[in-house]
């Protein structure tokens, strides 16, 4: 049919035209997913500038990197964009739910507690940016949600504990109390590599909000930019790892959005920007590290073992989940091989510390190597 008949029956035929190359472009990213073939591939080059950077430069380049995304309004994300990038790939008529798991069919958009509609994971109101784009479009972090367990979570900060919470359709997994709330296991790294994405996208650049994560909750009481809790968060990073699924929909997102989220794509830059890891570009090549822990988790005491190619200063530091320095195990040169030592789980004052996640990093001419464990009482 040509143009002419178009205007015809399309008084707005640019409109028209408009609407139609749009869903071209989502049939083809929908044959490209049930045919399998949108790769889990970074685009070759997209974290060049990031290489050897670490903390604050790490996160300015990031920014530079993943800002001044397509931006799409609050109902395109019902319209078209969340029911391709949340597509079950068990079932193309349903999306997959965040906090829950459950997969619920794309027509069942609505206020009912049996419909899904929008999830602003990084809530809204936590720096007052509304629907409105990029911040509150921005599909990196929102995410198709079961209507009564969205009204449940409301803008409460993460953190874990309190009371589980059985929705209408049964047991959720989740926990939630006055100012929190914990989803299920299967999505908590998912939601801290979201928060992570938030702020670093938005920094403050061109009238966006400057987004900051912080160590506590209840942590926008007057729509203040912040969100909590960054400790929790990056334990539920470690716990939870990335997965097929993270993957894939960053890629579908990467096809609207031509943005990426980097804690998805390379989870080290979490321990890079938070945790005090540094990297080096000018690596000793033959430097090899091997670091391990047995019994993991332990209590009262676990052994670290690691080998070191050659001759190195070491050292050996342990961590607690925030980051912070525990105690020195080791800061000496030693000789080429196999070495071992006993951590008794107490800090620099030889005190006892608490049951939880540690992290212990081991450093020698400019590698570094960090693992988890956990002390159990």
């Amino acid at each position: 049919m040509c143009l002419t008949k178009l205007s015809g029956l399309y008084p707005d035929t640019q409109n028209f035209m408009k609407e139609l190359k749009m869903n071209v472009k989502n049939l083809i990213i929908l044959l490209l997913i049930s045919a399998g073939s949108i790769l889990a591939d970074i685009p070759e080059g997209y974290y060049d500038d990031t290489e050897g950077l670490s903390g604050e430069e790490l996160k300015d380049v990031l920014n530079n990197i993943i800002s001044g995304h397509t931006e799409y309004s609050y109902n395109d994300l019902r319209d078209f964009v969340l029911p391709n990038t949340d597509r079950d790939t068990l079932n193309s008529d349903n999306v997959i739910l965040i906090y829950t798991g459950w997969s619920y069919p794309i027509e069942d958009f609505g206020g009912d507690p049996d419909q899904w509609n929008r999830e602003h994971v990084w809530a809204k109101s936590h720096g007052d940016f509304g629907n409105v784009p990029p911040c509150g479009t921005d599909a990196h972090h929102v995410r198709p949600c079961d209507t009564s367990v969205n009204s449940v979570r409301g803008n409460l900060d993460f953190d874990n504990g309190g009371n589980e919470y059985i929705d209408g359709d049964g047991p959720t997994g989740c926990y939630y109390d006055s100012n929190s709330w914990e989803p299920r296991d299967e999505d908590k790294g998912d939601v801290a590599r979201m928060i992570f994405y938030m702020d670093v996208r938005y920094e403050g650049e061109d009238g966006e909000p400057d987004l900051e994560m912080v160590d506590w909750v209840n942590s926008a009481p007057n729509n203040e930019p912040r969100h909590g809790k960054k400790s929790t968060l990056l334990e539920w990073h470690l716990d939870d790892p990335v997965d097929d699924w993270e993957r894939l929909r960053n890629d579908r997102i990467y096809n609207y959005q031509d943005n990426r989220n980097p804690f998805i794509d390379i989870p080290e830059f979490v321990a890079r920007i938070w945790l005090g890891v540094s990297t080096n570009p000018e690596l000793v090549p033959e430097l090899v590290l091997e670091l391990t822990n047995y019994p993991n988790p332990f209590n009262p005491e676990t052994t670290i073992q690691y080998s070191i190619s050659k001759d190195s200063p070491v050292e050996l530091t342990v961590y607690n989940i925030k980051g912070q320095k525990v105690k020195t195990l080791i800061d000496e040169t030693q000789t080429k091989g196999i070495h071992e030592v006993i951590w008794d789980g107490t800090d620099a004052n030889n005190k006892s510390v608490s049951s939880g996640i540690y992290l212990y990093k081991l450093t020698s001419e400019g590698k570094t190597d960090m693992r988890k464990m956990m002390m159990l009482k």
